[in-house]
């Protein structure tokens, strides 16, 4: 049977749906990619552009410290609304059981060797399909104020030499030599030279375009309410007008929201929404430097990504619930904390305000792969705030999956029934 006697509908059109679909497609299968907004508005719209390959996920040493003393602080880089949410303590209770050393190691390991192959597909879908999305290889950095935030930047940095990474400590004036904007009270960075930045929204509607041309049917304003089985099989979909939509196989790309999907066929997947903004400035307003390169600001999670005309400052991770509300502080912190970091960045008008909600699961890692009890229905979410970066291998080998049976990449952690 050939690729397009299959059809695939893949529930989602952020970075990993447009990802997954397009590797689907170049194979020849038959694809349907059904998306409740529009193409890469999610959260892919605004985040901060940077493919971050080798970094570990969010799960660190200290980080459940760090997120009990943030219910404190609502403008802190991470921050719990303090609520009663029984789903959302079970998942700090389940997340404080992966922030181990142990665990630090074994998620370098593993995201090393998948960003090798996801770096790899960015430039050749940079080459094949000549996509238009400011897409700046060559590094970004991470720049601190504190000697302390500084070590555990570099000591984790230098962890990922072992994967084949090559991070570059830098003081304050090599910075400042570098980047002219930068603080007199920045002491020293790391530059992670094998990584690249993005214009994401661009990316992924350009790669939806590049999908197109290898006949992806894109339906928008287009909310599935039910997953359909058949005989233990996926077998198509119904969206929120009644409509269904058959299909020998489903893929659940729906980020934040692939819960309320899955709950219904009690799949286990505790995953927990983390909104992030951003405010974009245009350069020629005035007050904002026009920055040459890409940086984090360390203590704060901030990033500063110059994208063309425009500077992008985003960051922070709120648990919240699923809800797009802005709060206008956190938002207004973006600016201020790089106010402390940047020279010349005054307040100005934003071109942008946005939020967005990062799909969390509590052990850090996404998942990718089939559902057992289901066969044909397959998940990918959960990728955190690595999704631009982990799209391109995600949708490779997810179409590994669908029309190969197995990926090759073998990805046993990523599993869909290790919850």
């Amino acid at each position: 049977m050939s690729n397009k006697d299959h059809h695939t509908i893949i529930i989602g059109a952020g970075v990993v749906g447009v990802n997954v679909a397009y590797f689907l497609a170049k194979r020849g299968a038959r694809v349907t990619v059904l998306e409740k907004d529009e193409i890469g508005r999610g959260a892919s719209y605004g985040n901060a552009g940077a493919i971050a390959l080798g970094h570990a996920p969010m799960n660190k040493p200290g980080r459940v410290k760090q997120a009990l003393r943030s219910m404190f602080d609502p403008l802190g880089p991470l921050y719990l609304k303090p609520r009663f949410d029984p789903d959302l303590l079970r998942w700090l209770w389940a997340f404080r059981a992966f922030c181990s050393e142990d665990r630090l190691n074994s998620a370098l390991k593993l995201f090393g060797s998948l960003g090798h192959r996801t770096g790899a597909l960015f430039e050749q879908l940079m080459d094949e399909e000549e996509l238009s999305c400011n897409y700046t290889p060559g590094g970004y950095y991470e720049v601190f104020k504190t000697e302390a935030a500084l070590a555990a930047a570099a000591g984790e940095a230098a962890l990922s030499v072992a994967h084949g990474y090559h991070p570059e400590n830098l003081s304050g004036d090599a910075l400042r030599e570098l980047e002219p904007a930068i603080g007199d009270d920045i002491i020293g960075g790391v530059f992670f030279k094998d990584s690249a930045t993005i214009d994401p929204y661009k990316f992924v509607a350009a790669l939806a375009d590049a999908a197109c041309r290898h006949g992806v049917t894109f339906r928008e304003k287009c909310e599935v309410s039910e997953l359909l089985i058949s005989g233990g099989a996926a077998a198509g979909i119904r969206l929120a007008d009644g409509e269904v939509v058959e299909a020998d196989n489903v893929v659940v790309a729906a980020g934040a929201y692939s819960h309320a999907l899955t709950r219904a066929l009690e799949i286990p997947l505790p995953l927990q929404a983390a909104k992030g903004y951003h405010c974009d400035r245009a350069l020629a307003s005035g007050g904002t430097p026009s920055l040459g390169i890409t940086f984090m600001l360390g203590e704060r999670s901030v990033y500063c990504t110059p994208m063309g005309d425009f500077l992008r400052l985003a960051g922070t991770l709120e648990f919240s619930g699923l809800n797009d509300d802005i709060y206008a502080p956190r938002l207004a912190q973006l600016t201020n904390s790089a106010m402390e970091y940047v020279k010349g960045l005054e307040e100005v008008e934003p071109t942008s305000e946005w939020c967005g909600l990062r799909p969390c699961l509590p052990d850090g890692y996404p998942v990718v792969g089939p559902v057992p009890a289901y066969r044909g229905l397959y998940l990918a979410t959960g990728h955190a705030m690595l999704g631009l970066t982990l799209g391109p291998i995600t949708g490779l080998l997810l179409s590994e999956m669908v029309l190969d049976g197995t990926p090759s990449m073998e990805i046993p952690e990523l599993r869909a029934d290790r919850f």
